[in-house]
């Protein structure tokens, strides 16, 4: 029985020669959309609102104050953050790509909102449908709040069959990374509309799940974004909702013969409870085994070549493979660095992100900078070289000898010692530690997207090969691998 998350962890590790291969059942692959049967399903407005400006000054602007929330600001934000971006066509149908990355593409995310005074929509739970662009309500009372004040709550939850299909049990990493990648496209959209906001991972599993109506053992909450002025007291989850109807909970379901993968269940399990707020948290830079010699602030570009703005960058983001051997230019990495420390608002996460991942760079082929390994403190914004010599090819190897690897220019890791986050927040430490290197990813993407460049996240490597190559002590493991750099050909938007 998994009991933590450093156990967890080392037990869905990959090792060379021992992963053994096994067959996809196409006759069971999981629905990517969640229907409700029966339900009543509104469109929202189909006028969608960009926010204007580019990553560069969103990632600048300063959280505004709560303004009147209207059924077609609630649309432009989430069309912006969540929409279908693009089509393929298959001999069994025409698939759709996401404005949100996900592993193999299985989208294990689903996203919810409560609302409460929204200009044009009732009050109550509601599921998004992102097929539909539509909304089905299932509550008709929205969180506990003290006033009447207009309020907005997102909550993200993962379907375990949809990663765990492919993935088995490996795959509650994919739900909490791929979960971090929606919630940060929400918290920037957000912060592009003005609007301020309030990460949360802390709350009761069984409260959450129970309001919004999941089946447990298939669907559950992982993140919650509340739509408020840091001031504002949040919003409370019902600790006794009222159960939904038996055919809503069934909905949680996504294919007629889901295979049980003990593991993702047990992890998610051992941490349904939320964590004790820490007195003091050491920086996680500090934790890995590389010690830089000398630390230097980041670089603040001052020019970022950026050739869309950033509500583009959010539609016409894309996992490109096909990389080229050019150099990457000194301001587009300066601009990649400065991507790599969240900052959360005063009353949200409390900068847990900050303590728990410790981002790092493999840079190859960058204008003006040795290759070699790289660390990132963002407690401290700083960083400094951790290892000189070329590592693009042999981390090639460490991801699956997946070739294109070796032709980025940069490879950007997510590092984290499993040992720190469970000393100081327990089982749930690993929810934070994944969850916030989702959302630094995320950030990679938009970046690169924003610059012209090619990028494309790798979740799967031998874990061990690759805390060996980086050189890090027995506690720590690399969680999160991109890959970006000029790619031969940018793909077409429609």
């Amino acid at each position: 029985m998994i009991d933590s998350g450093r156990q967890y962890h080392h037990r869905t590790s990959y090792e060379r020669g021992r992963l053994g291969g096994h067959f996809l059942d196409w006759a069971n692959q999981p629905a990517v959309y969640k229907e409700y049967p029966g339900g009543v399903t509104f469109e929202l407005p189909p006028e969608i609102r960009r926010p204007e400006g580019r990553l560069s000054d969103v990632l600048k602007r300063s959280p505004g104050k709560m303004s009147p929330l209207s059924i077609e600001l609630l649309s432009s934000v989430i069309g912006t953050a969540y929409t279908l971006t693009a089509r393929t066509r298959h001999s069994d149908g025409d698939f759709f790509f996401r404005s949100v990355p996900s592993a193999g593409a299985l989208y294990p995310f689903e996203l919810y909102l409560a609302a409460g005074s929204v200009e044009g929509l009732e009050d109550g739970l509601y599921h998004f449908s992102i097929a539909r662009h539509g909304l089905s309500r299932l509550r008709r009372n929205g969180p506990v709040k003290e006033d009447a004040s207009p309020h907005l709550a997102f909550f993200m939850t993962a379907i375990f069959f949809r990663s765990a299909w492919k993935y088995r049990d490996r795959s509650y990493r994919y739900h909490l990374m791929d979960t971090g990648h929606l919630l940060e496209n929400l918290v920037l959209t957000l912060r592009a509309f003005g609007l301020p906001c309030r990460v949360s991972y802390d709350f009761e599993d069984e409260s959450a799940n129970a309001f919004l109506g999941v089946e447990p053992r298939r669907e559950v909450c992982l993140a919650v974004l509340q739509v408020a002025d840091p001031a504002v007291a949040p919003f409370r989850i019902p600790d006794h909702a009222e159960a939904l109807p038996e055919a809503i909970q069934a909905a949680s379901r996504v294919s007629p013969k889901e295979i049980d993968y003990p593991l993702p269940a047990e992890m998610h399990a051992c941490s349904a409870h939320a964590a004790r707020t820490p007195v003091d948290v050491p920086a996680a830079a500090g934790s890995l085994g590389p010690a830089p010699d000398e630390w230097r602030p980041l670089p603040r570009p001052g020019y970022w070549p950026e050739s869309l703005d950033f509500a583009e960058s959010v539609v016409r983001r894309r996992s490109l493979r096909n990389f080229v051997p050019r150099a990457l230019g000194r301001d587009s990495f300066s601009a990649l660095l400065s991507v790599l420390c969240l900052d959360d608002p005063p009353g949200g996460l409390e900068r847990m992100g900050d303590h728990c991942v410790c981002p790092g760079l493999l840079a190859g082929n960058v204008e003006g900078v040795d290759p070699g390994f790289y660390l990132v403190d963002p407690a401290a914004s700083s960083w400094g070289s951790a290892a000189r010599g070329a590592l693009i090819e042999p981390m090639t190897r460490v991801c699956l000898d997946q070739e294109w690897l070796s032709h980025c220019a940069l490879h950007v890791v997510m590092i984290a010692n499993l040992d720190l986050f469970e000393e100081v927040w327990g089982p749930r430490g690993y929810r934070y530690a994944m969850l916030t290197a989702g959302r630094l990813g995320e950030r990679v993407y938009l970046a690169a997207t924003a610059l012209g460049l090619g990028c494309c996240g790798i979740g799967a490597f031998y874990d061990g090969e690759a805390a060996k190559l980086l050189g890090l002590n027995q506690s720590s493991r690399m969680l999160y691998l991109l890959g970006v750099g000029p790619v031969k050909k940018l793909p077409p938007y429609s």
